[in-house]
């Protein structure tokens, strides 16, 4: 019995060390303060520990825990009328340091995504990280966000379109592009 216990704790700890990381990528995209976005992933992990004997028998974990952390922060969201992605006063924050291939770490300027992100409805900005950021197919994110792929469909577009009318974000992209 103990056995099967430490070597579903080792196989939880493995998960989390390799996936930390992207989960906190996404929770920080979500929640856009850092704190928040690592609660999320803590909060998350919790509910997940308890069952991964289930989870980990999953045909993708990593999808079931990205669905549990989409669930927690609508949740936790629900009722508010606007979320702030960036503080006004941001000197504090400690910076990510990005990967060569995130493709948020592309970005000119971060704070600029951030505000244009912080401008979408919370489902838009939802598809809009999936299916971009974490490159999630339309039926990955469907699942994730627990509704139907034309719901991504149109939940993305909709971001998208919004992302795109944004003047700073539009000449950052296109400038980035160029070099």
């Amino acid at each position: 019995m103990g056995d099967r216990k430490a070597a579903r704790d080792s196989e939880f700890q493995s998960f989390v060390i390799g996936r930390w990381p992207r989960l906190m990528r996404t929770a920080f995209l979500l929640t856009g303060e850092q704190h928040a976005a690592e609660d999320l992933v803590q909060s998350t992990l919790e509910q997940v520990y308890v069952a991964w004997r289930r989870v980990g028998a999953a045909d993708d974990p990593e999808a079931y825990v990205r669905r549990v952390m989409i669930n927690a922060h609508a949740r936790k969201h629900r009722r508010r009328l606007r979320e702030f992605l960036a503080p006004k006063d941001d000197s504090g924050i400690a910076r990510e340091i990005a990967d060569t291939g995130d493709r948020i770490g592309q970005a000119e300027d971060r704070n600029a995504l951030l505000k244009a992100l912080a401008q979408l409805p919370p489902r838009q900005r939802e598809a809009v990280v999936l299916r971009y950021w974490e490159d999630l197919t339309e039926t990955q994110t469907a699942e994730a966000m627990g509704c139907s792929v034309g719901a991504v469909k149109s939940n993305a577009a909709k971001g998208i379109a919004k992302l795109r009318v944004i003047p700073g974000l539009a000449e950052m992209v296109t400038q980035g592009g160029r070099s």
